[in-house]
């Protein structure tokens, strides 16, 4: 409680209330934008946040970006219900559950209940989380301290499988989006002997790919020359918003969802890998199944908009356990967020609560101010966010185009960087449209450092033994759950094609 006080302390401070506000507004509007999304929100924030905090020292620094770049993560997971409900087009990922019901009661002429129950539905998720997060974040990090060099690796292999094995449609394609995330993370000089690996003589590659490009250049850029060579605008006529107060009745409807919600988003959340979308179906489909009315479900049913949006907000919540607890990002928008933290040189993970107790409590603390803002900036305000989804994309794609250009830019200082966040929007581009995911691409490139050092410490330690990743207990386990976690889909599959086979025959 001391350690959260002082982080109120941070939190409340002027220009970090400043910064939370900025990045639940920002948030709100990212994820009312339909194929922006959070990952992209936070990877084009950062080097605006790199800029905004260049006046403060370094600890006050990586506070106020990583409280703007939170907001922004979870103001998204909320602003994404506003198109799914008065567009049936999903803001994001984790909002494509909420479009099923939610449409519908717009359609219906309850679109302001929905949005209100969205809006109600993601502030007790966030608070829940925000308490369980609290609450776990000193035990998990104390357990973590037991970790050494091999026990990381296991742990990151387990990551890396976890996120691996539930991105994108086909786990082939996602493993190999990982390998190729681990292969452009060796480019550059070699920490241990010093030796150029894939630099091609060329002085702007010896650090390695900058983070900040990669992120900027696959998830904004590609968006946007998906936009640009789709032709793609929103013609459709947006559904009213009348009453925006919930009804009696509507609350008490909502409100065994929204608790069923929270606890199971948030357990989902904390796994590796697993992320809101995963969160949000889960939930719909637990509230159709113990519902005494399925049949409402898909027709306007408000549980059918509750569960799915208190879901996703706290899988988001529990996502930062693994993130601050063991610096292990369970999504593609915690990797770059963990991207961001080390670029402040604020690692991640066991040690983040004694070495950098203020950036720590101070998050948390923020949290719970950011979601506060979010429910009295999204009730009165549902009709005014309703406004972006008519931006015209003249405007909207060159606003992009500059942020992303510029933003790199003051940053890297170099028209190199430009050319590969050109070469990579592209390449964002066609991986998309080939279904191909990029989460696991981010993870690769952000863990593939972290996964090696430690592999090399622990081998050090061992003389040079394999057998040290086995050995450990910790580490043992770790890898056991890793296999699992990719060879029980497989196995799965095999299952359900075997039954198949037998039933036609």
């Amino acid at each position: 409680m001391a350690f959260l006080l002082e982080g109120f302390q941070t939190a409340l401070q002027l220009h970090n209330l400043f910064f939370a506000f900025l990045g639940v507004v920002i948030g709100t509007a990212v994820g009312v934008l339909p194929g922006i999304g959070p990952m992209s929100g936070v990877a084009l924030l950062i080097p605006v946040t790199a800029s905004m905090t260049s006046g403060l020292n370094p600890a006050q620094a990586a506070t106020s970006s990583i409280i703007l770049l939170a907001g922004v993560y979870y103001g998204a997971m909320y602003g994404g219900s506003t198109t799914s409900i008065l567009l049936n087009t999903p803001g994001e990922s984790s909002s494509v559950v909420t479009a099923l019901d939610g449409y519908q009661m717009a359609k219906q002429g309850r679109a302001g209940s929905a949005l209100a129950i969205a809006a109600i539905g993601s502030f007790a998720a966030g608070i829940v989380s925000l308490i369980a997060l609290v609450l776990l974040a000193e035990p998990l990090s104390n357990v973590a301290l037991k970790f050494g060099p091999a026990e990381y690796f296991s742990l990151m292999i387990l990551g890396l499988a976890a996120v691996s094995g539930l991105a994108g449609n086909s786990m082939t394609k996602a493993w190999m989006m990982t390998v190729f995330g681990l292969l452009l993370s060796t480019i550059g000089l070699d920490s241990v002997s010093g030796v150029a690996r894939f630099t091609y003589n060329i002085s702007f590659l010896y650090g390695g790919l900058e983070f900040l490009t990669v992120a900027v250049g696959l998830f904004a850029l590609g968006e946007v020359f998906k936009a640009i060579l789709h032709n793609e605008q929103n013609n459709d006529g947006i559904a009213k918003i009348g009453r925006i107060i919930p009804s009696r009745e509507e609350l008490k409807e909502s409100t065994g969802p929204i608790a069923r919600g929270s606890l199971l988003g948030f357990l989902v959340g904390i796994l590796p890998g697993a992320g809101a979308t995963l969160a949000s179906f889960f939930s719909y489909m637990l509230e159709k199944k113990i519902s005494k009315h399925p049949e409402k479900f898909g027709k306007g049913a408000i549980a059918g908009v509750a569960a799915p949006e208190s879901a996703n907000n706290a899988a988001s919540g529990g996502a930062m356990i693994p993130l601050l607890t063991l610096g292990i990002p369970g999504s593609g928008t915690t990797a770059i967020l963990m991207g961001a933290l080390m670029m402040y040189n604020v690692q991640p993970g066991p040690l983040l609560f004694d070495e950098h107790p203020d950036v720590a409590w101070g998050l948390i603390a923020s949290m719970f101010i950011g979601n506060i803002m979010l429910l009295i900036l999204n009730m009165p305000l549902v009709k005014i966010f309703a406004k972006i989804i008519e931006t015209p994309t003249k405007y909207l794609l060159p606003l992009i185009i500059a942020i992303s250009i510029f933003g790199v830019y003051a940053v890297q200082v170099t028209t190199f960087d430009i050319f590969l966040l050109l070469g990579f929007g592209v390449l964002g581009y066609l991986l998309a449209a080939n279904d191909f995911p990029l989460a696991p691409l981010v993870l690769g490139l952000v863990l593939g450092p972290m996964i090696e050092n430690n592999m090399r410490r622990a081998l050090t330690t061992s003389n040079g033994d394999f057998f040290v990743f086995i050995e450990k207990p910790i580490s043992f386990v770790l890898l056991i759950a890793a296999i699992l976690w990719i060879v029980v889909p497989f196995i799965m599959k095999l299952k359900g094609k075997s039954v198949i086979v037998n039933e036609d025959m």
